[in-house]
């Protein structure tokens, strides 16, 4: 080791490449607390022989997993450029704008809630479309961004189900999303209630209603449900009810507008995920 490393490298394993790797990452880690680095520097000098290879291993895996998350950043900021006409000098003000590129840092700081390449890809939709369209505030726009992370890949394909009807059932909803018949009291149905009820409090979603000539929502009256079953015991409404309809509210309608409608782009450009993309992504 040289006599010119930093104290938190010193304690460190010289293992070639490896453990230049694993000083490196201590020392941004010290660099960006002060205390974080007295700490990492007492852990490193209680490291016995046998524990170094292992230690050294483990930050080459978090070196190669950042190098990983720059790649992601790297190429979505390409495909967003890709896609805007920036000789059009609104759009060109609004990329260059403070509001705008608040909108980036943010993206990337929560950039943990993209870890899968569709994610990634609805978080490249919601910023291209944040430069180049003015429907919604940039304080709706965050609030999609926050969605990412919130919300699974099975949240979405319940919006995109959702999108463009007049109302759909909890029933045909599950079959639209590709799902086959379920006992009520699987832990699929349990799933899927939780999912419509995400989405229903987090005003995503709602239950079809009526509005008058101004927009506003016309009281529904209630039906009365069969109580059948077996033995004439009640039975609760089902997870795939087929009578109440669904729709998307005007938030969850914006958010399709901005995450799932994606900008044709004007240079061709390929992002290829590696295998450890491939691996976080849905099941």
């Amino acid at each position: 080791m040289s006599d010119d490393s930093s104290n938190a490298g010193q304690d460190m394993p010289d293992d070639g490449v490896v453990g230049k790797a694993a000083r490196g990452a201590l020392q941004v880690a010290g660099g960006a607390v002060p205390f974080v680095g007295g700490l990492l520097s007492a852990i490193a000098g209680a490291w016995s022989e046998n524990e170094q290879a292992k230690v050294n291993k483990f930050f080459e895996q978090w070196v190669r997993m950042l190098q990983e998350e720059m790649k992601e950043k790297e190429a979505t900021v390409i495909e967003i450029m890709s896609r805007l006409n920036l000789q059009d000098e609104q759009i060109a003000a609004r990329v260059e704008s403070k509001e705008f590129q608040s909108l980036v840092k943010k993206t990337f700081r929560d950039w943990a809630g993209a870890e899968s390449e569709d994610k990634r890809v609805l978080i490249r939709n919601i910023l291209s479309n944040a430069a180049s369209s003015s429907l919604s505030s940039d304080d709706v726009v965050r609030m999609f961004i926050d969605w990412i992370g919130l919300y699974s890949e099975l949240h979405f394909k319940v919006i995109g189900a959702i999108y463009n009807t007049n109302g759909i059932s909890r029933g045909g909803i599950w079959r639209k999303i590709g799902k086959g018949a379920v006992r009520e009291d699987s832990a699929d149905a349990d799933l899927y209630k939780l999912l419509i009820r995400d989405l229903s409090t987090g005003g995503v979603i709602r239950q079809h209603r009526e509005t008058d000539y101004n927009g506003n929502f016309i009281a529904k009256t209630p039906a009365k449900r069969s109580t059948g079953g077996q033995g004439g015991g009640r039975v609760l409404a089902s997870a795939f009810d087929e009578e109440d309809q669904y729709e998307l509210t005007e938030l969850g309608k914006q958010f399709v507008h901005y995450a799932m409608t994606e900008l044709t782009a004007r240079i061709e450009y390929h992002y290829e995920p590696t295998a450890n993309d491939d691996a976080n992504g849905p099941a």
